[in-house]
């Protein structure tokens, strides 16, 4: 019996692969239209490609500026894209079998407790409508809170830009449609100063990197934090501390010729858009070495389990911080909230950081030997790529075929999750027939 579950999780974590690569070829597809080129001319299969993997795995690298060389038929086709990868290939198929009033298949059920992260089997077409309820609702809101801010600056064609930057924030894209009136790839520095823009735009990132089971936590049980799960506690925790003391950094490091309030709003952006949203209020490329790095160190962090968000998770980094201190205080088990770790966790996470830093460190030093580029560089790229956050130094536009590739291949891993992509190539038998003879060996 134990196989059998351990054989049918892996392959729904090879159908969520699938899901994923069958909607990128359909994106790929719709954007080699001429319909949907700025200029009616078909779009090279490449940049296509390139496009809708970020977009499917709600990146926001792009190889092309998003409103200079996309129609609105090419941008309404990226937004779709974005929102599918924003709710998961499986959340969006179960919605739709919801919508014709088919029945959901114990399978199926395990398809949702997979792409949202959950512990337990049970609830998880309640989960799914709470889910859909909290995104529309949302965007919805992000929307009507930018408009004045758009519509003010650029007319009615400011609803469609509310519309898909509220879209493509809460799924933490980081795709814009800037670049034909403040210039290519020039995202949201010309809004810099208007937190009409700025602040819904914040708000978004960080609710939909939280997580949709943190939202559903703190719907159930409100202010009472006593009765939110451990998972949530380190969630909100982290969150707070990975916002605030990067946009300290930031506020006395980079922005102190700027006035007090534009300082605060450009320290707390810059924060919260490597959790991994992709926006940018300020010119990164001007920044010094050490906020690059602690921004690269952020972009791998990300967001949180079951968001929009990419990254190893802050319950990630939390359980190895954790795990380190039980061992400088020399106990056996990590402990959070006066709550056991469970040794599996921990083994998950070690495993997690080791290959998203490994696959960083080598994509970066494949691009840096095929560009001739700065190696800190060529990292800062690979690492917005695996953590499919789409801040960019400004090389990506002019990256050869070979460096495209490894940052196609960087995102599709990052969306679909690093033990996810490990547990459907692998194959994996349950349980130990037999042990080895115990040895042990010297650490440190």
């Amino acid at each position: 019996m134990g196989r059998r579950r351990l054989g049918n999780r892996i392959s729904g974590f090879r159908i969520i692969l699938a899901g994923f690569a069958a909607v990128i070829l359909i994106g790929t597809g719709l954007l080699m239209l001429p319909a949907a080129s700025r200029s009616g001319e078909a779009v090279p299969a490449g940049d296509a490609l390139f496009t809708s993997v970020s977009a499917v795995c709600v990146t926001g690298l792009v190889v092309r500026d998003t409103a200079l060389a996309w129609s609105g038929f090419g941008q309404a086709v990226i937004l779709v894209l974005i929102q599918i990868g924003g709710l998961g290939v499986v959340t969006v198929a179960v919605l739709i079998a919801m919508a014709s009033g088919r029945k959901i298949s114990l399978m199926q059920r395990g398809l949702i407790r997979d792409s949202l992260s959950a512990h337990q089997l049970g609830g998880m077409v309640r989960k799914t409508g709470f889910v859909l309820k909290l995104v529309f609702l949302t965007e919805l809101a992000g929307a009507l809170a930018m408009m004045p801010a758009f519509c003010g600056e650029y007319g009615m064609h400011g609803v469609w830009m509310a519309v898909f930057h509220s879209v493509s924030a809460f799924c933490n894209a980081g795709f814009d449609i800037m670049g034909d009136r403040t210039g290519a790839y020039s995202s949201l520095t010309a809004f810099a100063a208007r937190p009409g823009a700025v602040l819904p735009l914040g708000l978004l990132i960080v609710i939909g990197g939280l997580g949709f089971l943190t939202w559903e936590d703190i719907a159930v049980n409100r202010f009472r934090l006593r009765r939110y799960r451990m998972q949530t506690k380190v969630i909100l925790a982290a969150t707070a501390v990975l916002i605030l003391l990067p946009a300290a950094w930031l506020f006395f490091e980079e922005y102190g010729a700027y006035p007090l309030g534009e300082r605060i709003g450009l320290s707390l952006f810059q924060a919260v858009t490597p959790r991994t949203a992709g926006f940018n209020t300020a010119d990164l490329a001007q920044m010094s070495g050490s906020s690059k790095v602690m921004l690269t160190g952020l972009m791998l962090i990300g967001g949180s389990p079951g968001s929009t968000a990419g990254g190893i998770k802050n319950t990630t980094a939390v359980i190895l911080l954790a795990n380190a201190v039980s061992v400088f205080r020399r106990r056996n088990h990590a402990q959070l909230f006066g709550r056991r770790l469970e040794d599996p966790a921990v083994k998950s996470a070690s495993s997690l950081l080791l290959l998203y830093l490994f696959m960083t460190v080598s994509g970066a030093l494949l691009i840096s030997r095929a560009e001739g580029l700065p190696i800190g560089t060529c990292l800062f790229e690979t690492a917005s790529a695996i953590g499919t956050v789409g801040l960019s130094l400004g090389i990506t536009p002019a990256l050869g075929p070979l460096s495209r590739l490894v940052l196609i291949s960087l995102m599709f891993f990052g969306r679909a999750g690093g033990l996810t992509v490990m547990c459907a190539a692998l194959s994996i038998k349950s349980g130990e027939v037999s042990r080895f003879p115990l040895e042990k060996i010297a650490v440190g």
